[in-house]
């Protein structure tokens, strides 16, 4: 592959990812969840499985434990988290998804799938399939961090 392929390769891969992010958080707002930022889905996507502590959530994020700090204490704030005792670290705080952050969660799920709806009508399912099986092969393992 020539090196003007694979930038125009790189393009469209970001470009699709960026429309991919603006569309779920318009999603997201468009179900009542205007008080949230893109960067605040990837922290509910860590959260999720079972809540995270601070440490925890920059590592995923890739920010400093301050950073996510300031993440935890916003969404908390906004009722999307709480803080709990951690059940294994007496001195450690577990932060988890209230009711208001899983349903925040479902409208980013349900944004994500009419975007993937609308692949599918453009290129068919079978394409969308083998595409999201491709790109699974070659995605780095670990957290997806938003780019800062």
């Amino acid at each position: 592959m020539q090196n003007s392929d694979a930038m125009a390769l790189s393009a469209a891969l970001l470009a699709v990812a960026g429309d991919l992010t603006q569309r779920i958080q318009e999603g997201v707002v468009a179900r009542g969840f205007a008080d949230l930022r893109p960067a605040h889905g990837f922290a509910f996507a860590r959260l999720a499985p079972g809540g995270a502590t601070v440490t925890d959530l920059a590592a995923h994020l890739g920010v400093t434990k301050q950073a996510a700090s300031q993440l935890v204490e916003e969404i908390v704030r906004k009722g999307y988290a709480e803080r709990r005792p951690h059940p294994g670290d007496a001195r450690a705080r577990l932060i988890v998804l209230t009711e208001r952050g899983w349903a925040c969660t479902s409208a980013a799920e349900e944004a994500a799938a009419e975007v993937v709806g609308d692949w599918v009508r453009t290129l068919g399912e079978g394409e969308v399939g083998a595409l999201g099986a491709r790109l699974a092969r070659i995605a780095p393992g670990g957290p997806i961090r938003p780019a800062w």
